[in-house]
């Protein structure tokens, strides 16, 4: 079993997407310890009740994380907006960063040392296809996942050579319950393709047995990444018309 022995810690693996993703490490030979405000339901993993928007719940959970030897940490764990971003409340503005972009950076803090010194670890972090293609209405996700995008390349550089291997992996929409009826209806309105959960579960358990670097899930949406690095404005035109359809949706 490719996950023999391997102890790992994922965020949010109670959700949807989660419990897959946690069923199918287990089934591989992994321990799995979730970390989330509820408890899994259908899966035998270990379980650490926490808030990470809430700064008492980020710091209990690095505390656990550096006291055991975990070998991979997943951060899962994710929130969104969708809407004008004038309208997106403070508090759910400081919630989608502290959950999307500071708890990875915190809970990678409080593993690393432990991974460097035994020479063996790997950080995944689950970003989005929205990180690197930055959707009009959805911008304070977009601009977490492009921030979790980032911490990935620069902790990579920054470990290269110690035995930690950093994997990021960005899928596309995935059809659960994470979406909004908002949401729902963007994607019937610009036709956006919205992967089967399992699907994405097992190419995201796929990235991580294989230690991969960068994976981004779904056509045309990989390729629109890399034309957005060197193109945007091509992008820009290509969004335009759906982007005045969807404003509609808040007139």
């Amino acid at each position: 079993m490719r996950f023999s022995a391997r102890h790992i810690a994922i965020t949010g693996g109670s959700g949807e997407m989660g419990r897959r993703i946690t069923a199918r490490l287990i089934e591989e030979g992994a321990s799995v310890t979730v970390f989330d405000r509820l408890a899994p339901d259908g899966v035998q993993a270990r379980y650490m009740a926490c808030d990470l928007a809430e700064p008492e719940g980020l710091q209990a959970a690095g505390e656990r994380l550096a006291s055991e030897p975990f070998d991979t940490l997943i951060n899962l764990a994710g929130v969104q907006y969708f809407g004008p971003i004038e309208d997106e409340p403070p508090a759910q503005l400081a919630r989608t960063l502290a959950i999307n972009l500071l708890a990875p950076i915190r809970l990678t803090q409080a593993v690393l040392p432990g991974m460097k010194a035994r020479g063996r670890g790997q950080i995944v972090n689950v970003g989005s296809i929205f990180g690197s293609i930055n959707f009009a209405h959805f911008a304070s996700y977009s601009s977490s996942k492009a921030g979790l995008r980032a911490f990935s390349q620069a902790l990579r550089r920054e470990v290269a050579g110690s035995g930690v291997d950093v994997t990021y992996v960005a899928p596309r929409a995935v059809k659960t319950a994470f979406n909004s009826a908002k949401v729902e209806q963007f994607a019937a309105l610009t036709k956006m393709a919205m992967d089967d959960p399992g699907q994405v579960a097992a190419r995201i358990v796929e990235a991580v047995a294989r230690r991969r670097r960068d994976v981004y899930l779904g056509f045309p949406e990989a390729f629109f990444v890399r034309l957005n690095a060197i193109a945007p404005n091509l992008v820009d035109r290509a969004l335009a018309s759906d982007d005045r359809r969807v404003a509609r949706l808040f007139a």
